[in-house]
């Protein structure tokens, strides 16, 4: 097909629109890094902005790993991430499920409830004070039980759930499968992009959890990486304490900053293209 000058025109308007787009999105990333990879004379000299570093040096990254908290504080990071998410896949799916199901008694009444959190909740003080009562404060588990469903991401599963075919559970139901095995064999292989998607929502909000840490938890052994990022960001130009070499804030905090970020950026591109996928797949595959 011949494209007429004016599909050309808008077409180059659109490209320019999507390249500015993407240049706003990359030059910050590259700022961070290649700060955090400066030396601090070469980034004086350049009036701290550097996109191209023309000496690159891996010390901040060293004395971060060495002489501060972060190792830590990533680990922390690292148990909340992957058992959080665990958790949370598995009860919203377990919640999930049944809710999508009409013959449920009392459906409507249960995604009232559900749809009621999603506009009010009980407050900051009465939530301390539960989490509080069952002795999870100072414990890794409060940044996790008490987000273990988020119910717009209830709300999601639920509708991917009520798009795939009934035949297919009818069918199961008459070679004599239970509701928990058909959720098992049936349902979860089908949901594979809704389950990766709601858990790609899970896993970023738990690699940056700070609200609840910083409520829920004193003990700075179980800080999370992103209460560790702030204290080094809200620092004034010291080095860190029993660190062999002086090294600058404001590099320490670009490469505090690319180590909470670069784990989520290197996982992302290996689960957004399930997001291009349509609600029908599950459907499609049946």
């Amino acid at each position: 097909m011949v494209k007429s000058f004016e599909d050309r025109v808008f077409n180059g308007f659109v490209y320019v629109i999507l390249g500015l787009c993407g240049l706003a999105a990359v030059l910050p990333i590259l700022y961070v890094l290649s700060v955090s990879v400066t030396p601090f004379g070469e980034v004086l000299r350049n009036g701290g902005f550097i996109l191209i570093p023309r000496e690159i040096t891996f010390s901040a990254y060293k004395t971060l790993l060495t002489e501060s908290n972060l190792p830590g504080a990533f680990r922390v990071t690292l148990f909340i991430t992957v058992v959080g998410t665990a958790v949370n896949l598995v009860l919203t799916a377990l919640m999930a499920y049944p809710l999508s199901r009409k013959g449920l008694p009392g459906r409507s009444f249960f995604l009232m409830l559900v749809v009621f959190t999603l506009l009010f909740n009980g407050g900051l003080i009465p939530t301390y004070l539960t989490v509080k009562s069952v002795g999870l404060i100072d414990t890794v588990w409060a940044m996790i039980l008490p987000n273990a469903i988020w119910s717009f991401n209830l709300l999601i599963m639920k509708s991917f759930f009520e798009g795939l075919p009934e035949e297919l559970f009818e069918s199961a139901r008459i070679d004599g499968a239970k509701e928990f095995r058909i959720l098992l064999t049936i349902v979860a292989p089908l949901s594979l992009p809704s389950l990766l998607t709601v858990g790609l929502f899970y896993l970023v909000g738990h690699w940056n959890e700070f609200f609840q840490a910083i409520f829920y938890v004193t003990d700075r052994t179980l800080f999370p990486l992103q209460v560790i990022v702030r204290e080094l960001l809200m620092q004034s130009q010291q080095p860190l304490e029993n660190a062999e070499n002086i090294m600058p804030t404001q590099t320490m905090q670009m490469a505090s900053v690319m180590i909470a970020s670069l784990p989520v950026i290197i996982i992302y591109p290996f689960i957004q293209k399930h997001f291009t996928k349509g609600m029908l797949l599950g459907s499609i595959k049946g």
